[in-house]
């Protein structure tokens, strides 16, 4: 498998309201043409006519400025892309170390490749949510906690 670049990529601050303005754009054509398969876009500057992008496309595009335009990082991941340990901790925010830990306990799987370990993407942002999940229950039940103690 090939290697997966999955640098993140951060809008200067001059360049998120250009993002928020194509945002908008974006979102109001997908929702008055919410049936349209394909979505052709014209590229400023091109005489061969409209680029034609799958709606699909559009849509991540729109989530992508979404991202950008609120001023954090996007990275692109194929669902089947294997990465490294180091990239698996930089998605997760974690370091290398704590990432072995997670493999070496099993809660993400890996496969070796001689004495490397490989993460598929899929297996990592399943982690990703899981991990999500839990947090977001401890954090109700932490709440639920505070308002029966009357802190909250």
């Amino acid at each position: 498998m090939s290697k997966t670049d999955i640098r993140p990529v951060r809008l200067p601050p001059e360049e998120t309201e250009t993002a928020d303005r194509a945002l908008t754009r974006i979102r109001g054509y997908l929702e008055r043409h919410h049936d349209t398969p394909k979505i052709a876009v014209t590229v400023e500057g091109e005489e061969a006519g409209p680029l034609t992008l799958p709606r699909e496309a559009v849509e991540l595009l729109a989530t992508m400025l979404a991202h950008l335009a609120a001023g954090r990082s996007v990275s692109i991941v194929p669902q089947n892309a294997e990465l490294t340990t180091q990239q698996a901790a930089d998605l997760l925010n974690v370091s290398r170390p704590f990432l072995i830990g997670l493999l070496q306990a099993g809660e993400i799987e890996y496969r070796k490749v001689g004495k490397h370990r490989r993460i598929p993407a899929a297996s990592l942002l399943e982690y990703k949510r899981r991990d999500d999940e839990r947090r977001r229950q401890a954090a109700e039940e932490l709440t639920e906690l505070g308002q029966e103690m009357g802190l909250i």
